[in-house]
């Protein structure tokens, strides 16, 4: 099966950046962890945008959870000799194989949340920083005791680095009781649904302060369609990145918190980098261009979304 996938990720590249070359336009290869889910198809509108500016064609692989189908993009995009490549999500750690090729290739990667290590020129998207506010919004409603749900990705560097903090934030706090389970891309929104329901019968109404965390939006929001299956609304809901499913159970009630993460700007702005990255050469200094999150609750949405209206839709 591995060798099947890898095959048919050479065949698509080998296609599309044919004609992207027949064009003459230089191409920018991405390589996403789930191209489908909101807050990267952001991203990858955002690199559109600035790569339409520039002149340059995009091409998408998804990998589609893989970091075996992620490695075999980013060779793949190194042997048909792209202009950049970014990859989105998976850590510096997971593609090494990717990396090499790039740089033996003289081909500059940057990260969307994967860190900076290797040969990695740039990152933006770290996991980390943008769900403090949420951890510490969380462990305020909750005054130090009760039980959390947390539903948490390995294969992504952004997640890895959220559970970090989630981490340490719940450290001190002895009294809250914590259950993790792992969620896979794809099958996510599945596996939040599912996760909820054990956990929740095994806490039920009354017993406490009880809260449900998510390393992203999307597991968050399928455990929320067992909480109304289940008419529990003792539950509070937390979750990263501010998708706009995210957004609309803030405003209906069912989510507490999330933090708006402007992935389009994030994928616009590495991709006007790019030159700059390329121009300098082996005198590139390797850099974060973090671009702040934004904590969102039933209180701020509004005011939120009429800042940012594009946010929902």
């Amino acid at each position: 099966m591995r060798s099947i996938a890898r095959g048919l990720v050479a065949a698509s590249l080998a296609l599309a950046a044919s004609a992207a070359f027949a064009a003459d336009k230089p191409v920018i290869g991405i390589v996403s962890i789930s191209a489908t889910e909101a807050n990267n198809a952001r991203y990858i509108l955002g690199a559109k945008k600035a790569a339409d500016e520039l002149g340059y064609e995009v091409n998408v692989v998804d990998a589609a959870g893989s970091a075996d189908q992620a490695n075999a993009a980013i060779q793949n995009f190194a042997q048909l000799g792209v202009y950049a490549i970014v990859d989105m999500v998976f850590p510096f750690s997971s593609i090494g194989a990717g990396l090499d090729a790039a740089k033996g290739a003289n081909i500059p990667v940057v990260t969307w949340g994967g860190g900076l290590g290797g040969s990695v020129a740039a990152t933006n998207g770290s996991g980390g920083p943008m769900v403090v506010p949420v951890n510490e919004l969380m462990l305020k409603n909750m005054d130090g005791k009760g039980a959390i749900l947390a539903l948490t990705y390995h294969t992504g560097e952004v997640c890895r680095n959220r559970e970090i903090e989630f981490d340490k934030a719940v450290a001190a706090f002895p009294d809250i009781k914590v259950t993790k389970n792992e969620v896979r891309i794809p099958g996510y929104f599945e596996d939040g649904a599912q996760y909820a329901n054990a956990w929740l019968a095994g806490n039920p109404a009354g017993g406490g302060n009880l809260a449900i965390w998510g390393c992203w939006d999307d597991p968050a929001i399928g455990a929320i369609g067992s909480l109304r299956a289940q008419g529990r609304d003792d539950v509070k809901v937390y979750g990263v990145n501010g998708n706009a499913q995210a957004l609309e159970n803030i405003k209906n009630g069912y989510m507490t918190a999330t933090a708006w993460q402007d992935s389009f700007t994030e994928g616009y702005n590495m991709v006007k980098m790019l030159k700059e990255i390329r121009d300098a050469g082996a005198n590139w200094q390797p850099k974060a261009v973090e671009v702040p999150a934004v904590l969102v609750t039933k209180d701020t949405v509004e005011a939120f979304l009429t800042e940012h209206p594009d946010a929902i839709k």
